[in-house]
């Protein structure tokens, strides 16, 4: 149905179009993009694990960003259990990301460099190169990240 109606074979009815807008988890204003026919508020609740988007006994993210975003922008928050990291290969040339640390210290690696921050220190680094976040400190750390996809 999808490809018949990119290629204008077939117009979709209603019904069509609400599943399609629910399966990308999308109101139907938002899919045609119609200012006004849905909530300008998006709430994602903290209990809803539809937004847990890594989760192992070091390292917890969590997305905090509405998933329609991805690609354009994302914030997660990253918890990270002593000696815990998140190891990431190069993202799209032109990324970058921006962290806060809200709890804990932390080293940042990106590319060759690094740099060690504490509870307050917020960072921009480049993520289109191998890049980490380490937990470097004697208990859990959190932090809140947001990828810029250029």
């Amino acid at each position: 149905m999808l490809s018949q109606i990119e290629r204008g074979q077939v117009n979709p009815t209603l019904a069509v179009t609400f599943n399609i807008a629910r399966a990308f988890e999308m109101s139907i204003g938002e899919l045609v993009e119609m200012p006004g026919v849905s909530s300008s508020i998006q709430v994602i609740r903290a209990n809803d694990s539809a937004y847990d988007f890594r989760g192992d006994k070091d390292c917890r993210v969590r997305t905090l960003s509405p998933l329609n975003l991805e690609k354009d922008v994302e914030l997660y928050e990253v918890r990270l259990a002593r000696g815990g990291a998140l190891r990431s290969t190069a993202h799209f040339t032109g990324t970058r990301e921006f962290l806060a640390v809200e709890s804990g210290r932390v080293r940042i690696e990106s590319g060759g460099d690094h740099e060690d921050l504490a509870v307050g220190d917020s960072v921009s680094y480049r993520a289109d190169v191998n890049h980490a976040i380490v937990n470097i400190g004697d208990g859990d750390a959190v932090v809140f990240l947001v990828d810029i996809y250029r």
